[in-house]
C-alpha cells in the first residue's frame, strides 16, 4: 500500500462513526480503516483475547505503514491499549503511536461537566472493565465526583441489524436510559461508550433531559486529534495527505459494504484481508 494513512481499527463497524467525523474534520488526510468482523464482537471476550486480537491488527496496520493508530473500539481500548501503549510499543514501534476513544471522552467530560455527575452507556464488556469510571477519576478526578453506568446489551444488535426506528429499539432504549436515571437523578453528562450509539441517536434523545449534555466520541475524538497533531508536528508530517479513503475486513467484503454504508453514510467498497 503507498502511503503513509491514519490506521483507524475496531472489532467491527461501529468504528466507522467515528471514521466519518475523523474525514469531515481532516479531509485531506488518507485513513485506512480495519474491521475485524470474523471475530466480532469483541464486548464479550476476554481480557487476554482483545488484547490478543488488538496487538495483530495494530502490527498488521504498522505492516500498512500507518505510523498512527486510532483503536476505534471501547472495548479494544478498554481491555487492550493500555497494555500495547506500555508494554508492546518500546519493542514494537517506538516511534508510533497508538491512540483510543476513552481518555478523549474522559478530557471532554472534564471540560463541560457542570455538577460532576456523569453517566455511562455502554457494552457489559466496556462497563465490566470500569475503564471509564477509573479513567474519569484519573484525568478528570477533580471535576467528576461520581459516576454511573449502565450496560446495554441490545443496543448493538438493534443496529447492526438495521433496527434503529423501529418499537424494540425503542423499548430497549428507554428502558436503559430510564435505568441509569435512576442510578443518579441528578446526572448532567452522559457519555455514549460505544461508537455504534450515534446511530441511535434520535431515539436516545427523546428520552434524556434536554439539560443533559450528550457526548458522541466520534467528534470528540477528531477535535482531539486535531489538538494531537497540532502538538507533534513531527507525526503530521508522516502522514500522507492524499484525502484517499480505504476499508478493510477480516470478513467477507460484500457483507461489510453493506453494513458500512449504513454506518459511514456513503458507499462503501471494502478488501477482505487476514492477519
Amino acid at each position: 500500500m503507498t502511503g503513509s494513512p491514519i490506521g483507524v481499527f475496531d472489532s467491527g463497524y461501529g468504528g466507522l462513526t467515528v471514521l466519518k467525523e475523523l474525514v469531515k474534520h481532516l479531509p485531506e488526510y488518507d485513513f485506512l480503516y480495519l474491521g475485524d468482523n470474523a471475530r466480532t464482537p469483541y464486548g464479550t471476550r476476554s481480557f487476554r483475547v482483545v488484547y490478543e486480537y488488538t496487538l495483530q491488527a495494530v502490527k498488521y496496520l504498522f505492516a500498512q505503514n500507518c505510523p498512527l493508530i486510532i483503536i476505534a473500539c471501547n472495548t479494544a481500548s478498554a481491555k487492550a491499549l493500555r497494555n500495547i501503549q506500555q508494554l508492546d510499543l518500546p519493542g514494537l514501534a517506538p516511534d508510533r503511536r497508538v491512540l483510543g476513544v476513552i481518555r478523549p471522552s474522559v478530557e471532554k467530560v472534564a471540560e463541560i461537566t457542570r455538577n460532576g455527575r456523569v453517566g455511562v452507556l455502554g457494552t457489559p464488556g466496556t462497563v465490566l472493565s470500569e475503564s471509564y469510571p477509573i479513567e474519569l477519576q484519573k484525568w478528570a478526578g477533580g471535576t467528576v465526583k461520581s459516576t454511573v453506568q449502565e450496560a446495554c446489551p441490545l443496543w448493538v444488535p438493534l443496529v447492526e441489524n438495521n433496527e434503529i426506528e423501529n418499537e424494540g429499539a425503542a423499548y430497549f432504549v428507554k428502558k436503559n436510559i430510564q435505568n441509569i436515571f435512576l442510578k443518579d437523578k441528578d446526572l448532567d453528562t452522559l457519555i455514549l461508550g460505544c461508537t455504534h450509539y450515534p446511530l441511535l441517536i434520535e431515539q436516545i434523545t427523546r428520552y434524556v433531559p434536554s439539560h443533559v449534555q450528550i457526548l458522541e466520541q466520534g467528534k470528540i475524538v477528531a477535535e482531539k486529534l486535531i489538538d494531537y497533531l497540532q502538538r507533534h508536528p513531527g507525526m503530521d508530517t508522516r502522514i500522507s495527505k492524499t484525502g484517499k479513503l480505504r476499508f478493510q475486513t477480516t470478513e467477507s467484503a460484500d457483507n461489510f459494504n453493506d453494513k458500512a454504508t449504513l454506518f459511514l453514510g456513503q458507499p462503501v467498497s471494502s478488501e477482505t484481508i487476514h492477519f
